[in-house]
């Protein structure tokens, strides 16, 4: 499958040997399909057609890369905190893997200068530095396999950019991100507890986030307030995927 030529507005490389040289200097090997990789960094505002009429952009790279980039996460933290709960895991995950974590490493990193995008869609589209982040890493799976995407991102990525002390003492109020955001939307914000199970010591809580009168996710938790923090989370990342 060929690509149409494509002129984009501020390109960082006019050829496959320069992405290659790239994707060499930031992640330290040799692509091996090229063409992955240029659609990684292929903005659905530049989507261009294939010779035989097909439209193409990063799209389906970066729902395969959100995947395999949560699973590595996912392992990771398990592995890293043997004796942490759940939600402490789910929210770690959260602070590392958040759209706004992945366009400030994107940026960090140098990707920004490689991703195609309509010029004028600069400020509409916000995400897009995160969504080729996400891209990149299913490139990278589908060029490389699983094994040696996860080291690429455990050495490469999380040991140089993040420090793990730091991410575990910062404060994210997904509730409190909530708020302002229904606020701001001049929508209806509501908590309401569906549930609770166990008794004593084991006793959870399950709370629904409600939003205009629609629920939007739900929450468990042995305490009201962090049940109220888990549906908060999940219903933050449901909207902001749907917006972007």
């Amino acid at each position: 499958m060929r690509l149409r030529p494509y002129k984009a507005d501020h390109p960082d490389f006019s050829s496959d040997k320069e992405l290659k040289a790239a994707i060499k200097n930031i992640f330290g090997y040799k692509p091996g399909n090229i063409f992955l990789y240029r659609l990684a960094f292929l903005h659905r505002s530049a989507t261009q057609e294939t010779l035989n009429g097909i439209k193409v952009n990063n799209e389906r790279l970066e729902f395969l890369g959100d995947a395999i980039l949560d699973a590595i996460t996912a392992d990771y933290l398990f592995k890293t905190f043997p004796t942490k709960d759940e939600g402490f895991l789910t929210e770690m995950r959260s602070k590392l893997v958040s759209r706004a974590q992945l366009n400030k490493l994107s940026q960090k990193m140098g990707l920004e200068n490689l991703i195609q995008l309509d010029g004028s869609s600069n400020n509409q589209f916000r995400s897009f530095r995160g969504d080729a982040f996400e891209a990149l890493i299913g490139a990278m799976y589908l060029d490389k396999g699983y094994i040696f995407t996860q080291k690429v991102v455990l050495r490469r990525i999380i040991a140089r950019y993040f420090d793990i002390d730091e991410v575990v003492n910062q404060e994210v109020n997904f509730k409190s991100r909530m708020i302002e955001w229904a606020q701001r939307e001049r929508k209806q914000l509501q908590f309401r507890v569906v549930e609770e199970t166990g008794s004593g010591f084991r006793k959870q809580y399950i709370v629904e986030a409600v939003i205009d009168g629609l629920p939007c996710a739900t929450g468990r938790d042995y305490s009201i307030k962090g049940a109220e923090q888990n549906a908060s989370e999940k219903c933050w990342v449901k909207i902001f995927k749907e917006n972007s």
